[in-house]
């Protein structure tokens, strides 16, 4: 069987942002399980307000374009979602609606027909970005992503990770690797 290609990231560009943190630890699950993993800082590829208008004077922005790309070389994807005001942060919707905007001569919803995600979120919070799962989960869906049923919403992400960046709690860490083992697990069979 060949080895799934999963893109990495979180829906936040803050620097000690603890979704960022939980990605990077699934991105290190994901090498264990046998995925090629890339890992994506969304702040490298700035993009504007998704605009129709704008789109139809100048086209799809350089970002959207490279993002287009590498999401299309993939097969599925891990994405850490902060959760802001019980949904999605703009910066993750905005990427989500950029990459949904067909090329000339591609197939529409190209970065996510067909592809498998697996989702996770973070917060200080007890609920760990629960409600903002939601949204996203229904979105990707919508647009052609098999979204797993497993997800895990970190609660007390201030106080959840060591120094090395692991999660200090072994039940934590477990939940966290069944969402990326069932990403991975799907994947290859799709990819197969």
């Amino acid at each position: 069987m060949a080895s799934p290609r999963l893109i990495v990231f979180a829906g936040s560009t803050r620097r000690e942002s603890w979704n960022r943190k939980l990605a990077a630890a699934a991105a290190g699950m994901a090498r264990e399980a046998g995925a090629e993993v890339t890992p994506l800082e969304l702040a490298d590829y700035p993009m504007p307000i998704m605009d129709e208008d704008l789109e139809a004077a100048e086209g799809l922005p350089a970002n959207a374009l490279k993002l287009k790309d590498l999401f299309k070389a993939h097969d599925g994807f891990l994405v850490s979602c902060p959760e802001y005001n019980g949904s999605i942060t703009p910066l993750l919707k905005n990427t989500i609606d950029w990459l949904s905007r067909p090329r000339e001569g591609e197939a529409q919803l190209a970065c996510f027909g067909g592809k498998v995600a697996g989702l996770f979120g973070a917060s200080p919070g007890g609920l760990g970005g629960l409600r903002g799962l939601v949204h996203v989960r229904a979105i990707l869906s919508g647009i052609g992503t098999h979204v797993v049923p497993a997800q895990f919403a970190l609660g007390g992400a201030h106080e959840a990770f060591n120094p090395d960046g692991s999660l200090a709690d072994a039940a934590k860490a477990k939940a966290v690797r069944a969402v990326v083992d069932a990403t991975v697990r799907t994947a290859t069979r799709l990819k197969d």
